[in-house]
């Protein structure tokens, strides 16, 4: 009996808040207008289809409520992606759900008051201790987009500003205080990526150890590369400042003796899942550093 009425309830709920669901859909840009179709067809479910939701529903809840599982999602897409086995178009329509989800899921934890969103105005410089003169080439001319496509990892192109670290003996130590160089997370949000296991071995990998971090006030994504340690995890919410690894010189791109110790920050922004790189230059030479 139980069943039957919590079933009955959550038709009329179905039919009740539908109808405000898709008129609100009409005003939020993010949503396809398939999934408005979707929605109408549930107006009149089936019993089975009506205990699928709740299970569905449950298993959202679990889902939503865990960080480090909606940002592992990224490793499944980044993955499918590295290897080619997406078209562009299915890479970019991955995406842009995820993306879509995963700012969903950061303003619900904005409004429940559990994390903050930090706007660029907060933004510091990825360098503890250093600044813009730290950033190699002339007034930013080491951005070079080139051919650069983010679905394809044999382009070309260096859509980054490279920033370098007193290290003239390469052993990884700032020379003048003889310790490692802090990478600092420039932009608030949420750690999609990380890795932590770079060897000699894995020198087809350009970037060496990494961290990507979700940006939620842009809706774009930071990638730092070539650090010695990664000190987060995936999941990990970050605020401008806060402590993600060291600067190091792993990677095929940075581990020859021919590449000064320095940090490779990109930054790439979402448009419906097509990842488009964007200059930070302007934002680095603005932005407060730390000491």
């Amino acid at each position: 009996m139980r069943s039957v009425i919590t079933v009955f309830l959550v038709l009329i709920s179905l039919n009740l808040f539908l109808p405000a669901v898709i008129r609100a859909d009409d005003k939020n840009p993010k949503k396809k207008k398939k999934s408005q179709n979707a929605e109408i067809k549930k107006i009149k479910p089936s019993l089975l289809s009506i205990t699928q939701k709740l299970n569905d529903l449950s298993a959202d809840e679990n889902f939503y409520g865990r960080p480090e599982k909606i940002a592992a999602r990224w490793n499944v897409i980044i993955t499918d992606i590295r290897k080619s086995n997406l078209s562009r178009k299915d890479a970019v329509d991955s995406l842009y759900v995820f993306t879509n989800q995963l700012w969903d899921f950061m303003n619900a934890r904005i409004a429940a008051k559990a994390i903050k969103k930090y706007s660029d105005a907060e933004w510091v410089f990825p360098l503890k201790g250093y600044g813009p003169a730290a950033i190699g080439g002339r007034n930013g001319n080491g951005y070079i987009v080139g051919g650069f496509d983010f679905f394809d990892g044999n382009t070309g192109g260096h859509p980054a500003q490279d920033i370098f670290i007193n290290d003239r003996d390469q052993d990884g130590l700032d020379d003048n205080t003889g310790k490692p160089v802090e990478v600092l997370s420039m932009s608030g949000g949420i750690v999609i990526e990380t890795r932590k296991n770079w060897t000699t071995d894995m020198m087809d990998i350009k970037g060496g150890n990494i961290v990507y971090i979700y940006d939620n006030y842009t809706n774009g994504l930071f990638y730092y590369a070539h650090l010695k340690d990664v000190l987060v995890n995936v999941g990990d919410y970050v605020e401008p400042g806060k402590v993600i690894g060291t600067v190091g010189r792993t990677g095929k791109n940075a581990y020859p003796s021919r590449s000064p110790t320095h940090l490779h920050i990109m930054y790439v922004r979402s448009f419906d899942g097509d990842l488009v790189p964007e200059n930070l230059y302007k934002d680095l030479i603005n932005v407060k550093t730390l000491n």
